[in-house]
């Protein structure tokens, strides 16, 4: 289909169901790529955009297609699920649509299916690939449910079209906005701010009440809940941390070695790397993160993973061999289970730089050296880009900060940093520093 033939069949599919998109929908709806993000500003139109989008897309496909509606609850897709029967029903192809949404279908005159999905039952994400998939409220998805649907659109090559009012500025929804920004063959997003629908706000951002919430809410606010802009927190100690270039469905190869980089702890998190390193790429393939727990019991929840019986290093933080009247958490590994942990003392300055190397993507292959799995909650939530697995509140890595936040002193906060702590060990302990302050100091590696 020409450019101009689908302009046109989404001028009549439009025409027919009554929909005018405004000046600021019109580029988002026109958008052919793959996946498309949109940070919505609150009553900017969303579900109506969501579900006319996948009105106008689904006609790209000559047979019967199968499309989602994910949210993190079936009741989220109600809104979208709703306007989509009565386009169907106008454009008379409607075959047969639920009662209700939980979970819910539509099924057209030439056999196309439109299903509800909830993230809260991961097995009806493993389903038959879909064409296309819209995710509805995206910003309330967690991490692995955004990489459980964009495996689901690798078979098929589908779409996927992801919409939501930020929640805050952290996290990965932001992040991912802030990645695609800058559109790439596959990837774009975009912000609709609340008074770009003028059905609702007729003189846009000079409206009367869009004025009203500017004065009476803070810039944060209005900038995230009425623009649909991110705007992040300053003092996070690893803002090149990206949700799309460092966070990857990598699993465990079995077979090959699994080594665990860990920092002992007990009211902050006691916080195991498990990794595997492949072609000198970190790969964080899971973690065991636990608060209120001594070392015999995160031995025992690590012999209970699949990859305990293919660890063979392990590396600790150096005061994992001091004895604080018990034994020391190095010795209790090696009694219990004959795994020696190496240890030397890293400077916080020093790690921190080394981290961020590896963080760094190759100029070449725009990848990183480090890869996280989502189902690392305790890690992420430290580098931002998850909610702490603890309690739900954004628990980030970040530098001391006064009142008016403004960075105080040279050194990190020492909190919230047990999995990145571990990181840095595992990636010293294997590589040594790099080049820092002028010395070039490489280490010779051990495994």
């Amino acid at each position: 289909m020409t450019q101009k033939t689908a302009h046109d069949v989404l001028e009549y599919l439009y025409d027919r169901v009554g929909f005018v998109p405004t000046a600021a929908q019109t580029p988002i709806m026109a958008s052919r790529k793959r996946f498309v993000l949109v940070a919505g500003g609150e009553q900017a139109g969303k579900s109506l955009m969501a579900s006319k989008f996948l009105l106008g897309r689904m006609f790209e496909v000559a047979d019967a297609g199968l499309y989602w509606l994910v949210a993190a609850d079936y009741e989220r897709t109600r809104a979208e699920f709703e306007y989509l029967v009565e386009d169907f029903a106008n454009l008379g192809v409607l075959r047969e649509a639920s009662k209700r949404v939980d979970p819910g279908r539509i099924i057209l005159a030439d056999g196309t299916r439109i299903e509800t999905k909830s993230a809260k039952d991961p097995r009806t994400l493993a389903m038959r690939a879909p064409d296309g998939i819209v995710g509805c409220e995206a910003s309330q998805l967690d991490l692995d449910t955004f990489y459980r649907l964009r495996g689901r659109c690798a078979p098929k090559r589908g779409w996927m079209f992801l919409s939501g009012t930020f929640e805050g500025s952290l996290g990965w929804y932001p992040q991912m906005h802030m990645s695609w920004s800058m559109a790439t063959d596959e990837e774009e997003s975009f912000s609709l701010p609340s008074y770009s629908n003028t059905h609702l706000y007729p003189e846009g951002v000079n409206d009367p009440e869009i004025q009203r919430l500017k004065r009476g809410s803070s810039d944060d606010f209005f900038l995230e809940r009425i623009e649909g802009i991110p705007s992040p927190p300053t003092g996070l100690v690893f803002p090149e941390f990206r949700a799309d270039l460092h966070v990857a469905d990598t699993s465990w190869e079995v077979g090959s070695p699994v080594h665990l980089w860990m920092d002992p702890g007990y009211a902050g998190a006691y916080a195991v790397a498990a990794v595997q390193v492949r072609s000198d790429t970190i790969h964080v393939i899971d973690e065991v993160y636990e608060q209120g727990m001594v070392t015999e019991e995160i031995i025992d929840v690590c012999r209970g993973r699949p990859w305990w019986k293919d660890v063979a290093h392990g590396v600790i933080d150096v005061a994992g061999y001091q004895h604080q009247a018990m034994a020391a958490p190095a010795e209790i590994w090696l009694k219990e289970t004959g795994l020696y942990l190496s240890s030397q003392r890293v400077l916080i300055n020093d790690g921190t730089e080394r981290l961020k190397s590896f963080l760094k993507p190759d100029p070449i292959t725009h990848e990183s050296r480090v890869k996280v799995s989502p189902k690392c909650a305790g890690l992420l939530s430290e580098f931002g880009a998850v909610p702490s697995p603890f309690d739900g509140q954004t628990r980030a890595y970040r530098w001391k900060m006064d009142r008016d936040g403004n960075i105080v002193g040279t050194t990190p906060d020492d909190k919230n940093n047990h999995g990145i702590k571990a990181l840095i060990y595992g990636i010293v302990d294997k590589y040594g520093y790099g080049y820092v302050r002028g010395q070039d100091r490489i280490a010779v590696k051990r495994w």
